[in-house]
């Protein structure tokens, strides 16, 4: 059983999530504020968090910053701030999925699928592969990434990303994979979604995020990861 831990002040709406989300199989889990919420995280081990950032202690941002130091718990928010500021901010910060309220149920169980799914098909990469590169290594079998000696943080759905694209370097990997890859056929028309999650590698592997030398995009058809840069 799927084990989720739902962070929201709003009584009205946690009751509702528990109703809806028992009676479709999963284990629920409740807290009000953030303190509560990593302490919660700490002790029941959930498999997906749902998050509000509006809480009345700890900023929401915080709370996923804090969780991202020990944790790779896939974050969905759920937040009435519907501006594209929040929304990147939460993504940067360490959260998998944004959103907006007031959402559909139907639309949450959706996510809650992609999320699972990533979970399910976690298969173990073969040991040994690291692709480097004069800005950043990849370490595909220990999944980490790092600048020099500083590990690099990136959200299950960055890497998932980022691993699809070092497993085939100098090829091109098109726009449809990743999105059916990544979060499922349903999403192969998504293009957006990918264009928001390569920005957010570029920030953080790119030594220039706007000029990328290793995270090639190919408009229309997809991406190339290029290992060394072209002479």
């Amino acid at each position: 059983m799927t084990s989720v831990l739902v962070v929201d002040d709003e009584t009205a709406l946690v009751r509702a999530l528990r109703i809806n989300l028992t009676a479709r199989g999963y284990s629920v889990v409740t807290a009000a504020d953030g303190a509560s919420a990593l302490l919660a995280a700490a002790t029941e081990h959930p498999d997906l968090v749902l998050l509000d950032l509006g809480l009345p202690d700890i900023d929401g941002f915080e709370v996923i910053r804090e969780l991202r130091t020990w944790s790779a718990v896939p974050i969905i928010v759920l937040s009435a701030r519907d501006r594209s500021a929040d929304k990147i901010r939460a993504l940067d910060t360490g959260a998998d999925t944004y959103v907006t309220k007031p959402f559909g149920m139907e639309e949450l169980l959706a996510c809650l699928r992609v999320a699972e799914r990533r979970l399910a098909l976690g298969v173990p990469p073969e040991p040994g592969l690291v692709v480097g590169t004069a800005a950043f290594t990849v370490d595909v079998g220990a999944k980490i990434v790092r600048r020099g000696d500083a590990p690099v943080h990136l959200t299950r759905t960055e890497w998932a990303i980022l691993e699809q694209l070092v497993r085939n370097p100098d090829s091109l990997v098109s726009g449809t994979h990743l999105l059916t890859t990544v979060w499922g056929p349903d999403y192969a028309d998504r293009g957006h979604y990918l264009r928001v999650y390569m920005a957010q590698l570029r920030r953080k592997l790119e030594p220039e995020p706007s000029h990328p030398r290793y995270l090639i995009t190919e408009t229309g058809i997809g991406y190339r990861f290029v290992p060394e840069e072209s002479p």
